[in-house]
């Protein structure tokens, strides 16, 4: 497959968008899966999931260093979570194919619907943490969440993945929205790991433009850790209403009109 300069230029410029919307929230896979499958016709869905990966994946562990350094992560949840998350995801990668797309999309645009709902009905919710939430129960709960259940999602479909990381650990333990976005990243980088070696494995990897746009998306990934550490939880919360919204609209489209 070969692109032409313009929509080289597009896609390297969606990475580092991708990777800006991925550290603070998550859901940069709403905005560079349409863009590989548009600025790439005849590119294999697969293909186009494994490509975003490998961008993913460089762009995640970037944000998670980067907040690693500049805030406290709780590794007593976020290491177990990332650990179980790479096999997960890899589950999750070679069951893609067995999966209609039509058998998701509902259940996820309900659940979207539901996020967005419980974050506007609690507007405290992760703009300040809530460290009483930090039971054994609750731990082990968003492990089993965001290590087994968004990490099979993420290997199946992928894009929102950080958006429910954030959501599990800020609802079960407590976690702010910067802490738990930080959280997020480790185990986004896990998820992305478990789904690439799969996709890798069976040759769905187009190497030379998902380099290209790993180095993109990591410039994008460093400047939004960045900002979410400046900005605070209230910059996050918005952020992540946006998201959701988007990918609602995104797959509404997809199940009811594309």
């Amino acid at each position: 497959m070969d692109l032409d300069p313009v929509a080289l230029t597009t896609l390297l410029a969606v990475a580092a968008l991708a990777g800006w919307v991925d550290a603070v929230v998550g859901g940069g896979g709403l905005l560079l899966l349409p863009a590989l499958l548009l600025g790439a016709p005849g590119m294999p869905v697969a293909t186009a999931l494994g490509t975003n990966k490998l961008a993913a994946i460089a762009g995640t562990s970037t944000a998670a260093v980067t907040y690693a350094r500049r805030t406290k992560l709780d590794w007593a949840v976020a290491g177990p979570a990332a650990g179980l998350a790479v096999l997960c995801a890899g589950l999750g990668a070679v069951l893609a194919g067995a999966v209609p797309p039509a058998a998701y999309r509902p259940v996820v645009l309900v659940v979207l619907l539901a996020v967005a709902v419980f974050v506007v009905a609690r507007p405290r919710l992760g703009v300040v943490a809530q460290p009483q939430r930090r039971t054994r129960v609750r731990m082990v709960a968003a492990v089993a969440v965001a290590g087994v259940g968004v990490a099979l999602y993420d290997g199946l479909i992928g894009p929102g993945t950080g958006t429910f990381l954030v959501l599990a650990f800020t609802a079960l333990v407590g976690a702010d929205f910067v802490h738990g976005s930080a959280m997020a990243k480790v185990v986004n980088a896990g998820t992305n790991l478990g789904a690439l070696v799969v996709f890798a494995a069976i040759g769905h990897v187009w190497w030379l433009l998902g380099a290209a746009m790993a180095v993109c998306n990591v410039a994008g990934a460093m400047l939004g850790a960045r900002m979410a550490l400046r900005r605070g939880s209230g910059f996050v919360r918005l952020v992540l209403l946006v998201v959701v919204l988007a990918l609602v609209v995104r797959l509404g489209y997809d199940q009811w009109v594309g």
